[in-house]
C-alpha cells in the first residue's frame, strides 16, 4: 500500500513538473503555416493558473491557464504573408520562426494520400518533380502514424518542412500537386497537414460520439462500450486459426518451414489457391501473417539450363522467392512488380519448384494483379504461372504484435485527427475507400457521417471537403454481371456530394488495373485543385467532368443528359466508339451498348435489348474502358440509372474485425 501511495504522489509531482513550462502542441513548429482570414487558434499547456502572453506579427494577446494547466486564445485574423515569429511567454518562453499565413488544408485518407513523391511511391517522373520542387511557400507536415483507444490531446511528433528538392520527396504526392496548383493560381502560402495511413478504413477516422448519434451505425458505439479490445483481438485470432485449420487441416504457429522452399518437399496435401488473387477473397479472411505458396512447373530439355525471367505480378506486403530451393529474389513493399532474373544453370529439365514466402503485416495479403503478369520467360517461350498454387499458412500475427489502425473504431480519429481540431484550417482533401469497398453500400452512411463528424469537432462550419473517387483497379470480371464492389463504392462517394461544400475528383481514366497505387498523382492533385479553385476560391471555368442527370427512353433508344457539358461532350483520343456503356431490360441482364454523342446528349442502344429499362456506365472495377469526357478534358463520372440491389448491401462493419 505504501508503495502505491508513493507512486501516486510521484505521478502527481511528475504531472506538475511536466506542465511547469509552457508547452505548445506539436502541430505548432518552425516553418508552419497559419490559416489566413480566420481567427488564429493558439493553445497549449502550462502550470495551473499560469499567465500566458502570445505575440504574433503586430498582435499581443493574454490568457491564463486553467486549473488543469490548459489554455487557449484566438488571435485576430491575418492576411496572407510572412515570414513571422510566434512568441509564447509565461514562466518560460517559446519562440517559433519562419511562420507564414496562407491556406491550410488537412490531407487525409489511406495509402494513395499517404503515397510520397519518392520513397515507396516513386510517382511518374518523380526525379524531375523533386528537382523542380522549389516552392518555399508550400509547407508540409506528416502526422506520425499512431493509434489510440482514447482521445489524445496531442500528436506524437512531426515537423513542418519547407518545400524544396531536399524535402519534397517525402511529401504526400497528391497533397503536393494540389498545393502546387493552388499556389500557382493564388500566390499565397499553402500549408499541408498530412494525417493519413495506408490501408485504413473510414471507421478508424470517425469518432465514437459520431457513431453513437447515427441511427444506422449506433450499434458500433454500443459495441465499443461493451468491447474489450484485447479480448476482441484474441477472439479474432482464434477465429482465424479455426478458419485456417478448416482449410489446411492443422496449424502450428511455430512450425519449422526450413524445408518448404526445397524441390523435394512434399506439398501434395496442401490446399490450392488461384493466383493472382488476395487470400482474403479466397477463404483466408482477416489473416495477417505468413503464407507459403508452391507451384510445380515443367521445363523442356531444350530450355533446361537457360537463363530466364520470372514475373510474379505484385505481392502484399513482402516476399522471398525461391526456385528449386535457391533464393532468386526478395522484395519489401506491396506495390512493386516482382521481376527476377534466373541465372543460367538453375532451371532443369522436367519438374521445377517455385516457392514464395509471403509476409502480410495488415490489410490485404497475397499475390495480386493481372494474370498476364505472372509468367516465366525463357527466350521467346512464355509459360503462364497464373492458376492453382499449393499454399499453407505458416504464421498468424497475434495481439503481441500490437494494435493495428483497423482493429477498433475511432483509433485514428483519437490519435491523428482529434489533436488537430483546434487548429484553424481552410478545408480537407481525402483519398480513401479501397479498404471500405467490400462494405460499399454502408459507405453511403459511413462516409457522410465521418465528414459531418470532422466538421462538428473542428467547429469551423461546413468547411470545404474535397475527395477523390476510386480509380481503376482490378479485374474487368468484376462488373454488372458478376457485381462490382468498387463501382458500388464509387456510387457511395458520388452520393456524398449531397452534403454541402463537397467536391469529387473523378480519376477512372488515370488508374492502372494492375496497380492499386497508380503513379499519376499529378492529375489527381490537379483535379482536386480545379474543384477548390472553382468552389472555394471562386475562380471561373469548368472544374469537373460530365455527371449523369436524366434519361428518356424512346423505343429501343435511351437519351441521357448530363451536367458539366457547357463546352460539349467528346470521346477521348477521338476513338470514335464510346466505351463503358451497358443497357438492361426488365430481366436485369446488361449488354454492351452502342453509344453516340448527339448534341449535349448521349444516345444509347443495344442490339440485344429491345425494351431498355436501365443504363450503366463504367460499372466495373477496371473502369479504363470508359472514354466519355467533356471538352475541358474531364472524364465522365461512373453511374447507373437503376437502383437494383448490389453485392455489398448486406455487408456491415463489425467492431473488432
Amino acid at each position: 500500500m505504501k508503495k502505491t501511495i508513493v507512486l501516486f504522489l510521484t505521478g502527481i509531482l511528475f504531472t506538475i513538473v511536466a506542465f511547469a513550462d509552457i508547452t505548445l502542441p506539436k502541430i505548432f513548429g518552425n516553418n508552419m503555416v497559419l490559416q489566413r482570414n480566420k481567427p488564429i487558434s493558439v493553445w497549449g499547456w502550462a502550470a495551473p493558473n499560469e499567465k500566458i502572453m502570445v505575440q504574433f506579427n503586430k498582435q499581443t494577446k493574454n490568457t491564463t491557464a486553467n486549473k488543469a494547466g490548459k489554455w487557449q486564445l484566438f488571435l485576430a485574423s491575418e492576411n496572407a504573408g510572412g515570414p513571422f515569429k510566434l512568441s509564447v511567454k509565461g514562466n518560460n518562453e517559446v519562440n517559433l520562426q519562419n511562420i507564414l499565413v496562407g491556406e491550410v488544408w488537412v490531407c487525409s485518407g489511406q495509402s494513395n494520400m499517404e503515397m510520397p513523391i519518392a520513397g515507396w511511391g516513386k510517382i511518374n517522373n518523380y526525379q524531375n518533380e523533386i528537382k523542380e520542387a522549389n516552392y518555399p511557400q508550400i509547407r508540409h507536415i506528416k502526422v506520425p502514424n499512431t493509434v489510440s483507444t482514447k482521445l489524445k490531446d496531442d500528436i506524437t511528433g512531426g515537423n513542418w518542412q519547407v518545400c524544396s528538392p531536399a524535402t519534397a520527396g517525402d511529401f504526400s504526392a497528391v497533397a503536393y500537386f494540389f498545393a502546387r496548383d493552388l499556389y500557382n493560381k493564388l500566390k499565397v502560402p499553402i500549408g499541408l497537414i498530412n494525417t493519413s495511413w495506408g490501408g485504413t478504413m473510414s471507421e478508424a477516422w470517425t469518432s465514437e460520439k459520431a457513431f453513437a448519434q447515427s441511427p444506422e451505425l449506433n450499434y458500433v458505439a454500443t459495441a465499443m462500450k461493451n468491447n474489450d479490445i484485447e479480448s476482441s483481438r484474441k477472439n479474432s485470432v482464434e477465429t482465424v486459426v479455426k478458419q485456417v485449420e478448416k482449410i489446411q487441416g492443422s496449424f502450428d504457429n511455430a512450425v519449422n518451414t526450413t524445408t518448404w522452399k526445397n524441390s523435394e518437399f512434399d506439398d501434395s496435401k496442401w490446399p490450392v489457391m488461384q493466383l493472382p488473387g488476395l487470400w482474403e477473397n479466397q477463404g483466408l479472411a482477416e489473416l495477417d501473417g505468413t503464407v507459403w505458396f508452391r507451384k510445380n512447373i515443367i521445363i523442356s530439355d531444350a530450355d533446361a539450363g537457360k537463363a530466364a525471367v520470372l514475373n510474379l505480378s505484385m505481392i502484399d506486403d513482402n516476399e522471398e522467392t525461391y526456385l528449386n530451393g535457391e533464393m532468386i529474389g526478395s522484395t519489401t513493399g506491396y506495390n512493386t512488380q516482382r521481376k527476377y532474373s534466373i541465372a543460367a544453370g538453375i532451371l532443369k529439365a522436367g519438374k521445377n519448384i517455385i516457392a514464395i514466402k509471403v509476409d502480410d503485416t495488415g490489410g490485404g495479403g497475397g499475390v495480386y494483379g493481372q494474370p498476364a503478369d505472372m509468367k516465366l520467360t525463357i527466350e521467346n517461350n512464355v509459360q503462364s504461372l497464373a492458376g492453382n498454387w499449393a499454399f499453407r499458412v505458416a504464421h498468424i500475427l497475434s495481439s503481441a504484435t500490437g494494435i493495428g489502425p483497423n482493429d477498433y473504431p475511432a483509433m485514428l480519429f483519437n490519435a491523428m485527427l482529434y489533436p488537430l481540431v483546434q487548429f484553424s484550417i481552410k478545408g480537407a482533401i481525402w483519398y480513401q475507400g479501397e479498404t471500405n469497398a467490400g462494405r460499399a453500400y454502408q459507405y453511403r452512411t459511413a462516409f457522410p457521417l465521418m465528414i459531418n463528424d470532422w466538421r462538428t469537432h473542428f467547429k469551423q462550419g461546413n468547411f470545404p471537403f474535397l475527395f477523390v473517387q476510386l480509380s481503376t483497379f482490378g479485374s474487368a470480371e468484376a462488373n454488372s454481371k458478376n457485381g462490382s464492389d468498387w463501382a458500388e463504392l464509387r456510387e457511395a462517394q458520388a452520393m456524398t456530394l449531397s452534403l454541402p461544400n463537397t467536391g469529387m475528383a473523378v480519376i477512372t481514366d488515370i488508374g492502372n488495373p494492375a496497380d492499386i497505387h497508380p503513379k499519376n498523382k499529378q492529375d489527381v492533385g490537379k483535379r482536386l485543385a480545379y474543384i477548390a479553385l472553382h468552389n472555394v476560391y471562386n475562380k471561373p471555368g469548368e472544374y469537373t467532368g460530365p455527371q449523369y442527370q436524366s434519361m428518356k427512353i424512346t423505343g429501343n433508344k435511351v437519351a441521357l443528359t448530363f451536367t458539366h457539358t457547357d463546352s460539349g461532350l467528346m470521346v477521348k483520343d477521338n476513338a470514335g466508339n464510346i466505351g463503358g456503356f451497358e443497357i438492361a431490360g426488365a430481366d436485369k441482364q446488361f449488354h454492351e451498348a452502342n453509344a453516340t454523342i448527339y448534341g449535349d446528349k448521349i444516345m444509347v442502344t443495344a442490339n440485344d435489348v429491345s425494351q431498355p429499362v436501365a443504363v450503366r456506365y463504367n460499372w466495373v472495377n477496371d473502369a479504363s474502358a470508359g472514354n466519355l469526357f467533356n471538352k475541358e478534358q474531364f472524364p465522365a463520372a461512373p453511374f447507373r440509372t437503376d437502383k437494383w440491389e448490389g453485392i455489398t448491401v448486406k455487408k456491415k462493419y463489425t467492431v473488432g474485425k
